[in-house]
């Protein structure tokens, strides 16, 4: 749901969604977002797993990074684009059946840099890793 979203935010929060196959690809789903917040899930499967049955790091990297993106994207301006200067996760427990979510958000969004944190949950909403990021501003002037 975006219900405090502005008609264009929450377009382009829409636009952003179909325009990630890597998401679609590990069936990444969108359940809210606020300007500076968002909560994405991904419902577990056997190939998100690494060998020993628990969820690859990768996995959990890429939820855990967009849902920063979605946190981020209606707090641009329309020819602003980001991207991830760096990503720090911590894993602290093995994430291997239902659906996990991650919720970020924003820590500051300066003139540059946008610095968001993020959790991992499991299904039964406990934390398996923690993260926090750097994002730079992208405007066609800066490219």
């Amino acid at each position: 749901t975006t219900p405090q979203l502005t008609d264009a935010q929450r377009e382009r929060v829409e636009r952003a969604l179909d325009k990630v196959p890597f998401a679609r690809l590990l069936g990444i789903q969108l359940e809210s977002v606020v300007a500076g917040h968002a909560v994405l899930s991904l419902p577990i499967r056997d190939d998100h797993k690494q060998n020993h049955g628990v969820v690859h790091g990768g996995a959990i990297a890429s939820l855990i990074d967009s849902a920063m993106a979605f946190a981020i994207i209606p707090l641009l301006a329309e020819n602003e684009r980001t991207t991830t200067v760096d990503l720090t996760i911590h894993y602290l427990r093995p994430l291997t059946e239902g659906v996990a979510k991650s919720s970020a958000r924003v820590v500051r969004a300066g003139r540059r840099v946008i610095v968001v944190s993020a959790e991992g949950l499991d299904h039964k909403e406990r934390l398996v890793a923690t993260s926090v990021s750097t994002y730079l501003r992208l405007t066609p002037d800066a490219d």
